[in-house]
């Protein structure tokens, strides 16, 4: 292991004691590291940096801006150790991400959406029952989406209508109460999931056909190819661009 792998897992864990999560900042500096492995280099350069945070050619400026704020702050943070670490100057990219102005769905495109859903194709016949049931959960009441996903049989209490939401943003739990016809949904659901899959192998109130929790990366896939189809989201490869989940 060489001295910026080393050191990278030193800032990792550092981060992670001080309780941040930092799955996606980890994952992104260690294509970093790797990449400059790849050119032979033993310590960060502003020169490299600012190559490997302009990689994706396709990607928004604001984008590049925030992968080269990750590695500004590993190399602050390197260079009490290493002199030679350089840290790139603030400004460099500088681009501030502007937030886009929220679609707010009507009535006519959440039925459209539903309806769509419920067409999915399925090996099983499970997979439209899920995420019609997933995307109208979300529709009534305003969860995340990894809220929704993240849910676990225990946390749906059918009978009180009301669902426990752990982990949710910032670390907190909160309850949700529901409507008791949302409530006959998700028992209609919880009876079709478990009849379909009968080998239980997680504890996921939401699953795949093969039995296993949705990941939020496939829901999202999910959600913008139903809306591809209604006309919702430009037609293009993977998610295409328009209107998100959440």
């Amino acid at each position: 292991m060489n001295s910026l792998s080393s050191a990278l897992r030193d800032y990792v864990s550092i981060r992670r004691n001080l309780g941040f999560h930092f799955r996606l900042p980890a994952s992104l500096l260690k294509k970093f590291v790797a990449f400059l492995e790849g050119r032979g280099a033993s310590y960060i350069t502003a020169e490299l940096a600012l190559c490997w945070a302009t990689q994706p050619e396709r990607a928004q400026p604001a984008t590049w801006a925030w992968r080269l704020a990750i590695v500004r702050r590993f190399a602050s943070w390197l260079s009490a150790t290493d002199p030679r670490t350089e840290v790139p100057p603030l400004g460099l990219l500088a681009h501030r991400y502007r937030r886009k102005h929220p679609h707010i769905y009507t009535d006519s495109e959440i039925k459209g959406i539903l309806t769509r859903a419920q067409q999915l194709p399925s090996c099983r016949g499970l997979r439209a029952s899920t995420y019609t049931t997933l995307f109208g959960l979300l529709a009534v009441t305003g969860m995340r989406v990894n809220e929704a996903l993240g849910l676990d049989r225990k946390d749906v209490d059918l009978v009180g209508a009301i669902l426990y939401i752990r982990r949710a943003k910032f670390g907190k739990s909160r309850y949700v109460p529901i409507h008791r016809s949302t409530a006959r949904a998700l028992k209609n659901y919880a009876a079709a999931r478990d009849r379909i899959i009968c080998c239980r192998s997680t504890d996921a109130f939401f699953v795949s056909e093969q039995g296993n929790r949705i990941s939020e990366f496939i829901a999202r896939y999910t959600f913008a190819k139903v809306c591809q189809h209604l006309g919702l989201r430009v037609l293009a490869k993977g998610h295409g661009r328009g209107p998100r989940l959440q």
